[in-house]
């Protein structure tokens, strides 16, 4: 069967060779590391998910290309109803975890990968997607989790790529070789790839004519020789490497999302693994097509997930702190149910008008609008939703002292004391909601979900290709029967 069980997925990335660093320090093993761990967890929570009774209606799928039941996260939207349970997959991963699932980056690239290597190789001649798909049957068959990556450091806006002293900070190809490919570079801000068995790569921009180096899509395992992780580093981070015990912290189990630099130094990728190679007229498409897809994930489903919990926690807390009649409270919190069911409204838009593009390819992507719209609305919609968690939190979200002073005998009378508001739930119960409230509210959730999927000039400037203003303006022509 080519569903993995969680302990399979754990031995399948075991022992691999990753060259690895956080906080100036090498990473000898990923599994024992706390920081690291957790985006293990969250991946093999996804395993688990497939083949449990009650979950794996969302988490799995059956997949026409190897004739077997699949997990959700390698399967490539062939209709609307796929598209919607997508986004249901999206949204229950999202409140389960408390952060990303690291496949979904992954998964949107397939459907950018399948829509433009399909319609290259129709205009072009090319045989890219017949490469595609044998490579996302070996994906389905061996149930592997599959990061992405576009994003890369760039060099100054206002500087053509050719007169940028670095020819490094775009992704190259250096090398043309009978048997592949090597390339040279960096791409940045990369959620989970060195907890993930294979890395999608993307172009992140268009290119032009003179740029056909830079043009390049391609998939490779994440321990491929050359291959260097720079991750990310917190004071989420340093917290987690120093606790005692995990339900100190906000989110105990899956933790903040966690990124990294994955450096290309000469990383050789062999010809069966390329889908993309100096066609720089196809280099947007492939951005663009990935940011259509990602767009509803983060703005219309992950994102909802996330402020489920925090609703919870604020009505939890409310209750704990005798606030259940507070009328300002309760109107904050009716106003947060209003931003997250708009946001969920949206995403589930943008999927139900979602048509298969190109037609013919067999792909189906959510709808260029609503997807766009759906990411939008969330960046200011989650922002709201923090700021109105942080008001019912209280100070407290930012001044309360550790949870461990629980266990220090000179001051755990008066931390269960003064810090259990005279509740019945007592102080632990009101500290661990109120930590919960601080990974959110003073965490990396607010600027990673502004810029994750694209900042908001991206989806403004997406829109403003998209929306044909034709109809509305028939529709006053016809009001004041004016003709042309």
């Amino acid at each position: 069967m080519a569903l993995k069980t969680p302990e399979e997925f754990i031995e399948s990335i075991r022992g691999r060779k990753l060259r690895i660093f956080m906080n100036g320090k090498k990473i000898g093993d990923i599994l024992d590391h706390p920081v690291t761990r957790t985006v293990i967890e969250s991946n093999k929570a996804s395993y688990a998910w497939a083949l449990d009774p009650k979950t794996k209606d969302i988490m799995s799928t059956f997949s026409p290309l190897i004739n077997e039941p699949i997990n959700r996260y390698t399967h490539v939207c062939q209709n609307t109803d796929d598209l919607v349970a997508k986004a249901n997959a999206g949204c229950f991963t999202a409140e389960n975890l408390g952060t990303c699932i690291y496949r979904c980056v992954g998964l949107d690239t397939f459907h950018s990968v399948w829509s433009t290597t399909w319609e290259m190789d129709q205009k072009l001649g090319t045989s890219y997607f017949p490469r595609f798909l044998e490579y996302l049957k070996y994906v389905q068959k061996n149930d592997l989790s599959v990061a992405g990556a576009l994003t890369e450091p760039r060099g100054p806006r206002d500087t053509k790529l050719s007169d940028w002293s670095d020819p490094y900070l775009s992704l190259k190809v250096v090398e043309k070789r009978s048997d592949g490919i090597v390339v040279k570079g960096c791409k940045i801000n990369i959620s989970g790839a060195y907890a993930s068995h294979e890395v999608v790569v993307l172009p992140q921009m268009a290119h032009y004519p003179g740029e056909e180096d830079y043009a390049v899509a391609f998939a490779i395992p994440t321990d491929t020789e050359g291959l260097t992780y720079v991750c990310q580093y917190t004071p989420f981070s340093a917290e987690r490497e120093q606790a005692e015990d995990i339900y100190e912290l906000g989110n105990p189990l899956f933790g903040e999302r966690e990124t990294s630099m994955i450096v290309f130094d000469n990383v050789f990728v062999p010809w069966e693994r390329v889908f993309h190679c100096g066609e720089v007229e196809y280099a947007g498409q492939f951005v663009e097509k990935f940011a259509r897809t990602h767009r509803m994930t983060c703005g219309g489903t992950c994102k909802v997930g996330f402020m489920n919990i925090i609703v919870g926690a604020c009505k939890l807390l409310q209750k704990y702190k005798g606030l259940t009649k507070a009328r300002h409270i309760n109107d904050e919190i009716l106003e947060m149910v209003v931003l997250k069911e708009t946001a969920r409204a949206c995403g589930l838009a943008a999927a139900n008008l979602g048509a298969e593009d190109p037609p013919g390819s067999g792909v189906f992507l959510p709808d260029e609008v609503m997807g766009n719209i759906s990411k939008l609305n969330v960046c200011h919609s989650f922002w709201k939703v923090l700021e109105l968690a942080g008001d019912i939190g209280g100070g407290l979200v930012v001044t309360m002292p550790s949870i461990r002073e629980l266990k220090n005998p000179e001051t755990k009378g008066y931390v269960e004391e003064y810090l259990s508001f005279g509740s019945p739930a007592g102080a632990e119960r009101i500290m661990r909601l109120t930590k919960l409230l601080q990974n959110w509210t003073a965490g990396l959730h607010g600027v990673g979900t502004y810029h994750g999927a694209g900042p908001v000039m991206a989806q403004k400037i997406m829109l403003s290709r998209a929306v044909n203003y034709d109809k509305e303006i028939a529709l006053v022509k016809k009001t004041l029967n004016i003709e042309d």
